[in-house]
């Protein structure tokens, strides 16, 4: 197989948009599609080689196995070593117990099934996962592993008939993408059934040129390099990913791959020096940045500004040319590394990393080595607080008891029960709404003032967006069927929900006033929406108390910051509640209290022996019952009664 130097113009095209777009630049919205672009990629080279050898008949599974090897495993073995002692340093036991476990993933190659199995790629959450992107890699290696299987023994039907065999498959995959990511969005993404057709993709366009060479059409090459570019700056995190817009990104590279010919617009611009060279350092620059950015995100407990990105940036760079070259090319030699060795170090790391992992994740992230090695006494019994505050399970601890019940569905309201309760305390007041409503719930419940409570809520779940998961919309049947049940509905969600780019940095109230740039007037008119409609066919008064006060910090223990609530966080929340009474006193008959005005809201995170948030945006448990102890009752009482 000849050389190309456009495929590695190609490459820089995937990876530079793949890095700025997890560094944050808004413009580069659909830079995660550059993964896509080495999937295609990476599809086309494997089935091109495998094609070759299985022609001549030189073709042995060990050295594909070993080509690779050589190819992938010395720069991430390389990158794993040198985070490991950057967890060990910067990560909480909880966090390295995460780091741990992905150590075991990545090893036996299924690290994607690992993160689908723990969150979504877009999550806040999973910029603090120092090995996420290595997701793709473990797409990839199961392709290695099961590809070339499929091709030796389908090869004796015919190639021809091998190529539709391919064609059949891909087109499943997409029709299973188009399914996942309506009904399974987050396995669709990781999944290898998924992304199948993208590698496939690639082999489709490896048999054609194959059969017919490289073409030359300066127009059909310039539409996929268009196409690529246009997915780039076009799409987002809201665009459902894979499915049928995948297309565009894939069969644009396809384009480029097939009519890229010498000689072509293309070809000039993507075989030029620096195209090429970032090229040939893509893989290692994706293995750096994400790292990168992770751990510079646990140290300072959010994601740096534009400078320092663009530092982390160039060091990602710097950092894949040195490991291009002082890794991944001597390994790649078969002078320097024989057969022999590189399986008996690929072995080797495989052991070390499974063995660190499996120690990590027995150890709970190496909790008790860190506590002592670590912690001062005042520190251990802070950290305990700490500890106690991460673990609080909110779907398996609710503060339900006898008459105060918490549901996450409606279609488990037990009639017969809340007419008991009922009869033996009056009428209930309904919490209803997302995470955050859970929160409250439990709240109520531990303040002793009411003794009747109906939690109808869900991890988010906004009353107002009916999905496949939340099936709120049987509430208002509920309400208007069983009035006489309920003295109260009490709406609450998180703000976050009404906030723009809450992780952004905000230099003055400024920023939000006027048009209240920085909030989502859409959302909240949805929410208004829904309570009025809700308020009038339920024949009930309905309250929406708003949101709490976020503590919006990332839980690093090493953070002499997270001793108090983010400024910002206060900032950006006084705004959101003054926006939301504008707005409730001017177009709505619904009520609106602020939750402070209920509640006192901490500021500080330790009070005695209680760390008071479970993460960036919920209460921990004894937060709850910190809070619990100061209810003003008359308020609920003075704004059912105006």
């Amino acid at each position: 197989m000849h050389y190309r130097p456009e495929i590695d113009g190609l490459r820089a095209l995937a990876v530079v948009p793949v890095i700025l777009f997890h560094a944050g630049f808004e413009l580069f919205g659909g830079g995660f599609v550059g993964v896509d672009v080495f999937f295609v990629i990476s599809g086309y080279l494997i089935t091109s080689l495998l094609i070759e050898d299985i022609e001549n008949k030189r073709f042995s599974i060990l050295n594909f196995y070993e080509r690779r090897a050589r190819r992938i495993l010395p720069a991430l073995f390389f990158v794993i070593l040198v985070c490991i002692p950057f967890a060990w340093m910067w990560m909480m036991p909880n966090k390295m117990k995460d780091f741990s476990q992905s150590l075991i993933a990545v090893s036996l190659f299924v690290s994607n099934i690992l993160f689908w199995r723990e969150s979504g790629y877009f999550g806040a959450a999973s910029e603090e996962k120092p090995l996420l992107h290595t997701w793709s890699l473990a797409v990839e290696e199961q392709y290695y592993v099961l590809f070339p299987i499929f091709l030796i023994l389908a090869w004796r039907f015919g190639r021809n008939r091998v190529f539709w065999m391919i064609v059949f498959m891909a087109s499943i995959s997409l029709i299973l993408s188009e399914w996942g990511w309506r009904n399974k969005p987050i396995a669709n993404f990781y999944l290898a059934p998924t992304r199948a057709w993208e590698l496939f993709a690639g082999s489709i366009v490896a048999f054609i040129i194959q059969k017919q060479g490289i073409k030359k059409n300066n127009e059909l090459a310039l539409i996929g390099l268009s196409a690529i570019i246009f997915s780039i700056f076009f799409y987002d995190e809201t665009t459902p990913f894979p499915s049928i817009y995948a297309l565009v990104p894939v069969l644009g590279s396809a384009l480029v791959i097939l009519y890229a010919g010498k000689e072509t617009l293309v070809y000039k611009l993507l075989s030029t020096k620096a195209f090429v060279g970032i090229g040939l350092v893509s893989y290692s620059a994706y293995l750096w940045h994400h790292p990168l950015f992770a751990f510079s995100i646990i140290k300072l407990s959010s994601l740096p500004s534009t400078t320092p990105l663009l530092l982390l940036v160039t060091l990602s760079f710097i950092l894949a040319f040195l490991s291009w070259k002082y890794i991944e090319q001597p390994f790649r030699s078969k002078k320097i590394f024989t057969t022999k060795k590189i399986f008996r170090l690929s072995i080797l790391g495989v052991i070390i990393f499974l063995s660190f992992g499996l120690y990590g994740h027995m150890s709970d992230g190496f909790k008790s080595s860190m506590i002592n090695y670590k912690f001062t006494d005042v520190q251990r019994q802070e950290f305990e607080a700490f500890s106690n505050a991460l673990d609080y399970d909110m779907y398996n601890e609710m503060a339900s008891s006898e008459c105060n019940l918490w549901i996450s569905d409606t279609k488990n309201l037990d009639i017969a029960k809340l007419k008991h309760c009922n009869k033996l305390h009056g009428k209930a007041i309904v919490v209803l709404g997302d995470s955050h409503a859970m929160n409250l719930f439990n709240i109520f419940s531990y303040s002793g003032e009411y003794k009747f409570i109906i939690g109808v809520s869900k991890g988010g779940c906004r009353a107002h967006d009916i999905t496949e998961e939340c099936h709120y919309d049987n509430f208002d049947n509920f309400a208007f069927e069983n009035s006489e049940l309920i003295d109260l509905i009490i709406y609450h969600q998180s703000g976050s929900y009404f906030i723009k780019d809450l992780n952004k940095k905000v230099d003055s109230q400024a920023a939000f006033e006027g048009s209240f740039g920085g909030y989502s007037l859409t959302s909240i008119d949805k929410v208004v929406m829904y309570l009025e409609k809700l308020s009038k066919n339920s024949n009930s008064e309905v309250l929406w108390i708003g949101p709490f006060l976020e503590f919006r910090r990332t839980h690093n223990f090493y953070n002499e910051k997270i001793r108090t609530v983010n400024p910002q966080s206060i900032h950006l929340f006084s705004g959101l509640n003054e926006l939301l009474l504008k707005t409730l006193n001017k177009n709505s008959t619904i009520s609106y209290a602020r939750f402070n005005t209920l509640f006192s809201e901490p500021v500080d995170s330790f009070y005695e022996d209680c760390f008071v948030f479970r993460d960036k945006d919920h209460y921990s448990k004894c937060g709850e019952k910190l809070v619990s102890k100061s209810l003003n009752k008359s308020i609920i009482h003075a704004r059912r009664n105006n």
